[in-house]
């Protein structure tokens, strides 16, 4: 065989529908939990069985294109579904045009191409250069797999595995509704408290993924939230109607006091918490950042075809037309300006990007917390200049959308480029490959975000579109002044005390940010990766083979689950005899095994993870 073989009909088809299919499934689970998970790891394995086992070819590179482009589906809905959301929200409240599927493929398109430019000069700096001291370890765990073909065409079983057990989950629970998947606990003697789970897999496999420490951090967030704030509300509220609710205190319920109060805080805690990540980097941001502008030349780019990137003037055309582009077309509705911040700080946060993936990984790269400081500048420069109407508040979600596009995508490129670099591929070809993942899911992107909003709307509690509503009220506050200050000042000096603590800000804010409900099944995910990890008369060699087992398997989880939402989402607007396929499917009426049978399901799902991360591969 060729193992020279990269950008083949074949790496382009399946990479295409594994970039469609990752990036649908992250669309969802982002918009449900606020947070997404790399699809680079999962993307390999699927490769590796479909191109070695199922159509007998045997070539590593042409494995890894599948993967480069596979996980660019990924990358860009992370960083659309963060802020594209709003757009929807304004549309659904009136005073603005519903956004067209053509304006949400450009956007997400221009994002993805432009962070893929970006991490072209960035490459030598960061890629080559800093090769011992940026691990990049969903890269480096994507090149072990590669490396090791037989290994990688048996793990795809653990990854289908965990797709059809969660896809079958999924539709028994939000499908068939054979028992709620939220179950939620109020106590009476304890007035405002609140408790709960939703016990669905993705979250379990979240969990898993992101470890103890992590999960224990956001289950923190939602212990003082649900347990300690809520309650102080309630006692101190009392019959008061205080802003921004618009009820007594005392007549509100557990998710009132949340919506109407918490959230502030959430949000000043998690604007608090970006911050404070970027200042703490921002010595090796800087230092990255002026190696990379020192490395701008038009001279042929790599002598060897390991050393091949994109000649940079085709870089900085591309990057000049696509600023001309935005600014000059209609359905993006951006100004010279707002291109001009787009370009700037695009590619200041494409460094930042880069540089936090290669060190804590692509899943806890704090997109969110760059946009959010891209949406406070961009925001108060248009107001500055005169922009602060309804027009301005569309330009500066586009800008951050844009932006956060671009962060994520260049974050997951970096990834890929480190996993080229390993296997020894070409990184013009893997950046042309990025290119055409990024063109392909643009359009995916987009008709997914379409078929969510009018199967649900964003907001709802099935789609709470955590991030973006955080967004949303960023760039109202911003330009209304009416943000509840006093709320998220709060949150800001909670994010400060837990910085002083030295406990990672960012997990515990968006553990208080977020329903307690959801951070409790991903620390149920966390307890079960602390118990493969200290397990007891096992060599290392197992447990490393265990862990990369209930990593393989929860990434299928996490996919099943995402999968089958969008299923769902088609069946909510499908209409069979007039109503809605949804309402057929539903058994609730007849059969329901409540609360108990959905913990119970729950219990087994996780003890499932345990019963896989043991599995003897063959």
């Amino acid at each position: 065989m060729d193992q020279k073989k990269e950008f083949t009909g074949t790496s382009m088809i399946v990479g295409v529908i594994l970039a469609v299919l990752f990036g649908g499934a992250n669309a969802y689970l982002g918009l449900r939990v606020g947070m997404t998970v790399s699809a680079s790891i999962p993307a390999a394995v699927i490769s590796m069985g479909i191109i070695r086992k199922i159509l007998r070819k045997d070539s590593i590179l042409e494995n890894n294109m599948v993967q480069t482009i596979g996980s660019a589906g990924e990358s860009l809905a992370a960083g659309s579904i963060f802020t594209m959301p709003v757009l929807f929200m304004w549309a659904a409240e009136g005073g603005t045009q519903m956004p067209s599927l053509w304006e949400m493929t450009l956007i997400a398109l221009c994002g993805g191409v432009l962070g893929v430019l970006f991490m072209v000069p960035l490459r030598r700096a960061l890629i080559v250069k800093e090769h011992e001291t940026l691990p990049y370890p969903e890269g480096t765990a994507c090149a072990e797999v590669l490396q090791a073909g037989e290994k990688g065409g048996a793990s795809a079983g653990i990854v289908f595995s965990g797709l059809g057990i969660a896809a079958g989950y999924k539709f028994l629970t939000d499908g068939l509704k054979l028992f709620p998947s939220e179950v939620d606990f109020q106590w009476k003697r304890y007035q405002g408290a609140g408790f709960g789970i939703d016990v669905l897999p993705a979250l379990a496999g979240v969990g898993f993924i992101c470890g103890p420490r992590i999960a224990s951090y956001m289950l923190s967030g939602g212990v003082v939230g649900w347990l300690v704030l809520m309650p102080l509300i309630a006692l101190f509220g009392g019959d008061n109607m205080i802003y921004p609710g618009e009820i007594r205190i005392s007549q509100m319920g557990t998710w009132e006091i949340w919506g109407n109060y918490i959230r502030y805080i959430g949000a000043g805690a998690v604007l608090a918490g970006g911050v404070i990540s970027l200042i703490k980097s921002l010595p090796l941001i800087v230092r990255t950042f002026h190696n990379a502008v020192k490395g701008f030349s038009f001279k042929a780019s790599g002598t060897s075809r390991e050393e091949m990137d994109l000649p940079i003037a085709f870089v900085l055309l591309g990057t000049g037309a696509i600023a001309v582009f935005m600014w000059l077309l209609p359905m993006i509705p951006v100004n010279l300006l707002g291109a001009l911040i787009i370009v700037v700080f695009g590619f200041f946060f494409a460094t930042v990007s880069s540089r936090m993936v290669g060190l804590v990984g692509s899943s806890n790269n704090p997109v969110s917390g760059m946009a959010i400081a891209t949406l406070l500048i961009a925001t108060i420069i248009l107001r500055k200049t005169g922009n602060g109407d309804k027009s301005g508040m569309v330009a500066a979600i586009t800008i951050g959308s844009i932006i956060c596009v671009i962060a994520a995508m260049a974050g997951d490129v970096s990834q890929d480029l480190k996993t080229g670099f390993l296997v020894g591929a070409t990184p013009m070809k893997q950046q042309i490959g990025e290119l055409f993942g990024a063109l392909v899911s643009a359009i995916a992107i987009g008709g997914v975000l379409y078929l969510l909003n009018r199967a649900w709307g964003y907001g709802s509690s099935e789609l709470p579109a955590p991030q973006a509503t955080l967004m949303k009220m960023v760039v109202e506050g911003v330009m209304g002044g009416n943000l509840p200050w006093t709320l998220v000042l709060g949150g800001i000096g909670i994010a400060i005390v837990i910085e002083i603590l030295r406990i990672p800000v960012l997990p515990f804010a968006v553990g208080l940010y977020l329903p307690i409900h959801l951070s409790t099944p991903i620390m149920a995910g966390g307890l079960i990766r602390l118990y493969v990890e200290k397990q007891k008369n096992i060599s290392e060699k197992d447990r490393k083979t265990e862990i990369e087992n209930g990593t393989l398997y929860t990434s299928g989880l996490i996919a099943g689950e995402g999968l089958v939402g969008i299923l769902l989402a088609i069946s909510a607007i499908v209409k069979v005899e007039g109503k809605p396929l949804a309402d057929w499917l539903d058994l609730s009426e007849r059969i329901n095994i409540g609360n108990i049978g959905g913990l119970s399901f729950f219990t087994v799902l996780v003890l499932s993870i345990i019963i896989f991360c043991k599995r003897k591969k063959a």
